[in-house]
């Protein structure tokens, strides 16, 4: 009954104003119209719901019943849209994102208590995940992923400079090992891969005109970048990671870097979401906040 949640709010109004009348000018339709409505309430359900005479109209007995279990639920209605309407008028709500752990500390974490301090209404649920999802699927308001995993149809807006992987080995690692100069050097080394659901990442080398990848062979893989980077240092072997997170490592001597000719930057992570229409404001605020300075 498709057209019952409108016919029973407009008859709780004709109950409410006791007149077909002033009912009709609060709706917004002809008086006609909202006579037809209730006469095919009434005729669906098999009940009178309101007596009218010439001069009043008031509910039935059913209709009394009826409207003593229908007025809270349409309050409750009507809570309920202007809590959605505020959404889009004021940045308020929650707001479902999925993030690279590794995106959330570069991306998230340094503008955080910024956010919450001029958004408090704003209530980010923040899961972690290193694989891209189907934001529409899973449910998510918006993702932060590297720009060459979003799809085209999604909307992506730069938070992140241009960034690069960076090959490291720990110095006792080295010490038994020699320094790989080419990429076809690592099928002679322990590497730690890291892990998609779908599989290994298969490591990518670009140098000049010459591009090529490598699929990682050792001992271990991880899905979680940091347990990689803790196994290069306890010396299990080599291993990739983000540049920017292991240049304080790499100052003190902890990681050493290598094939860094081989690794080209990349555009880096971006935000991206469905549509721009009708954006909620809360979801406008995250974006503003995020979006990577020019």
């Amino acid at each position: 009954m498709k057209n019952d949640l409108g016919e029973l709010s407009a008859f709780a109004m004709v109950a409410e104003e006791r007149s077909f009348t002033r009912a009709a000018a609060r709706l917004g339709i002809s008086q006609s119209a909202l006579s037809h409505s209730i006469r095919g309430l009434e005729k669906r359900l098999g009940l009178q719901l309101l007596a009218r005479t010439t001069r009043s109209v008031s509910p039935t007995a059913a209709g009394t019943t009826l409207l003593q279990e229908l007025a809270p639920a349409l309050e409750r209605i009507e809570r309920a849209v202007a809590e959605t309407r505020k959404q889009r008028e004021a940045p308020s709500g929650r707001i479902r994102l999925i993030i690279p752990r590794t995106a959330s500390k570069v991306v998230i974490l340094p503008k955080l208590a910024e956010f919450t301090r001029n958004y408090p209404e704003i209530v980010l649920e923040v899961t972690s995940s290193n694989d891209p999802v189907d934001l529409v699927a899973g449910e998510y308001d918006a993702g932060v992923q590297l720009g060459e995993f979003i799809q085209r149809d999604m909307i992506a807006v730069r938070v992140t400079r241009e960034m690069r992987l960076a090959v490291v080995g720990s110095p006792q690692y080295f010490a038994a090992k020699s320094i790989p100069r080419h990429p076809q050097d690592l099928k002679d080394h322990a590497c730690i891969g890291f892990r998609f659901s779908n599989g290994l990442y298969r490591w990518e080398f670009e140098k000049g005109s010459r591009a090529l990848t490598v699929s990682p062979q050792g001992p271990v893989s991880f899905d979680d970048p940091e347990l990689v980077i803790q196994a290069v240092l306890e010396g299990v072997g080599i291993g990739t990671a983000m540049e920017n997170g292991l240049l304080g490592l790499i100052a003190e001597g902890k990681l050493v870097q290598v094939l860094k000719d081989w690794c080209p930057s990349f555009p880096g992570y971006f935000l991206y979401y469905p549509s721009r229409r009708n954006q909620p404001a809360a979801l406008a605020a995250l974006i503003e906040t995020l979006r990577l300075d020019q």
